[in-house]
């Protein structure tokens, strides 16, 4: 290796640095469990990915109007800052996945040039964050996802490998596009019976008291999706055919729990204290790939300027202490069973060649 420049990373991740277009490739790390030459071999991994929303997305689901005051920019703002020290303190990397339009903002723009120099990825999370992506035509898709990665390459000087969908809602014709981009992984899929169901019932019920949800319900096909990382095939819910191994766009499915299908996302994990957040990292032990994404949200509470979603929004009533203390609780449990903290990219790459 010393033909190229290298450092460590969060998690004890020796990575690459310095060439033209300013991506790190994933090397090895430094952990109980073994990774050969940038291979992984026999070895369960973790990637924790953050959904950087901003807070207005938030009173679009519920309905509400436009918030104003510092609120309205609080996870650039302050979620940012505190899951980069969350981050340090856990020794792992982030994968961020940025709506692009925010990056508009300056400070927003540095925040993750910031966190890419400290080791973690940034991702893409689509132009305009519209809850309705899957209602375009396939011009707009292409717009939404392609023009979501043009403009965080221009404002951090890194372009993304990945993407995720607004509201995990997909289809296949966003597959297709992706295959169209070039995309190296997906990761959008939620094959979760519990989540739907309350996704569903919570837009009726807004329905009900006069407002209107931008929130989009997926078909319920996608509760069927397999929940381990495979090539998508048409129905994107249904794996590619063996005879055609390696073709399809990579998907990388939402985190699940064992048997269950619960969700093992940021609202289950920080929204009732470490011994629940523990008991669900629990029942993932064993999965190749503990995928947990979390949103800025999760690092938020009302004394963020949040308290016109204190109504809505039963997460931001729990002190963003109590959330970072269940995540840790988390860190730690999957840690201790074996597993090695890799971003997304490195994911994926990891199973690009046997899903």
């Amino acid at each position: 290796m010393s033909a190229r420049r290298a450092r460590k990373g969060p998690g004890g991740a020796l990575r690459e640095t310095g060439n033209a277009l300013g991506r790190r490739r994933f090397f090895c790390i430094l952990s109980p469990t073994l990774i050969i030459c940038g291979k992984h071999v026999g070895v369960r991994l973790c990637a924790v990915s953050v959904d950087l929303d901003e807070i207005p997305n938030y009173t679009q689901i519920h309905g509400l109007g436009t918030l104003e005051g510092p609120g309205a920019t609080a996870v650039y703002d302050v979620a940012v800052g505190r899951l980069r020290t969350m981050a340090r303190d856990a020794g792992l990397p982030l994968t961020l996945f940025a709506v692009a339009s925010d990056l508009r903002r300056a400070s927003a723009a540095q925040a993750l040039r910031d966190a890419y120099a400290e080791g973690h990825e940034l991702s893409n999370h689509s132009l305009d964050h519209r809850y309705e992506l899957t209602r375009l035509t396939r011009h707009e898709i292409a717009q939404q996802i392609g023009g979501g990665a043009d403009l965080i390459a221009a404002a951090t000087g890194v372009r993304p490998t990945g993407f995720r969908a607004p509201g995990y809602t997909i289809t296949d014709t966003v597959f297709d596009v992706l295959a169209d981009l070039g995309v190296a992984y997906d990761s959008s899929v939620f094959p979760c019976p519990a989540y739907f169901a309350a996704k569903t019932a919570a837009i009726g019920l807004i329905a009900l008291r006069g407002r209107t949800s931008r929130s989009v319900v997926d078909t319920p096909a996608v509760l069927t999706a397999p929940t381990r990382p495979y090539r998508a095939g048409s129905p994107y819910w249904n794996r590619a055919s063996a005879k055609r191994r390696g073709a399809g766009v990579l998907e990388l499915p939402i985190q699940v729990t064992r048997g269950a299908r619960l969700p093992f996302i940021g609202t289950t994990v920080t929204m009732w204290g470490p011994a629940v957040a523990r008991s669900l990292a629990r029942m993932c032990v064993g999965e190749p790939l503990v995928n947990l994404e979390l949103h800025g949200i999760d690092v938020l509470d009302a004394s963020d300027g949040l308290e016109a979603l204190r109504p809505y929004q039963r997460d931001v009533n729990v002190t963003h202490e109590s959330k970072l203390e269940s995540l840790h609780a988390v860190y730690t449990l999957l840690r201790n069973s074996g597993y090695a903290f890799v971003t997304m990219a490195e994911a994926a790459e990891a199973f690009a060649r046997t899903a």
